[in-house]
């Protein structure tokens, strides 16, 4: 584990996070199951470190359908008390109801433009974004690109997703390569 260079933002005593970044982060992605997972994992991280929401991330998939947005897009109020009794999730009552907020939306789009990868992955023409970077601090926050995109969907009706979050979730999902060019990932996506 330790004889491969890395991102700095990657705790090498921190099992989970070593395993997220070398096997999911930046990998596109092209189900839209798995990219609603990375939405709601990044709505809720909103404002908390990642570090949070990973390790409870098992507990997200239980709480929320196994990030199934069809099922998410039905959960009634009776399912919104019982969240925010989940010690398990992150029970932020605003985030929760964002989630099926944004689980309906996610359906409008898919009929729409036939998938939500096919909707997001349009913003950048179907291809990675390839940066970069040499060190962290490097690494922006958001883009043009990134306010674009939240801007869209702030329009179509979806909650917490700033520019920031969108930013974090096109690195996420592999939009954008933003491993540091020195780390053994970066030629691998």
């Amino acid at each position: 584990m330790s004889d491969k260079v890395r991102c700095g933002w990657v705790p090498l005593n921190k099992p989970t996070y070593v395993k997220y970044h070398d096997e999911e982060w930046g990998v596109p992605v092209l189900d839209d199951q798995k990219m609603f997972e990375f939405l709601i994992l990044e709505s809720f991280q909103a404002g908390l470190s990642w570090e949070i929401v990973l390790n409870k991330r098992d507990n997200f998939r239980k709480a929320f359908a196994n990030f199934d947005f069809n099922q998410v897009a039905l959960f009634g109020e009776d399912k919104i008390q019982e969240l925010l009794q989940d010690k398990g999730i992150v029970r932020n009552q605003l985030k929760i109801r964002a989630a099926i907020n944004n689980a309906q939306r996610y359906l409008e789009i898919i009929e729409e433009f036939g998938s939500f990868c096919k909707y997001f992955w349009g913003f950048s023409n179907g291809k990675p974004l390839e940066n970069q970077f040499k060190i962290l601090d490097d690494i922006p926050a958001s883009t043009e690109l990134s306010t674009t995109i939240a801007k869209d969907l702030k329009v179509r009706g979806f909650k917490f997703m700033g520019t920031t979050v969108v930013y974090a979730h096109m690195q996420a999902v592999g939009m954008v390569n933003d491993h540091l060019e020195e780390c053994f990932r970066y030629t691998e996506v």
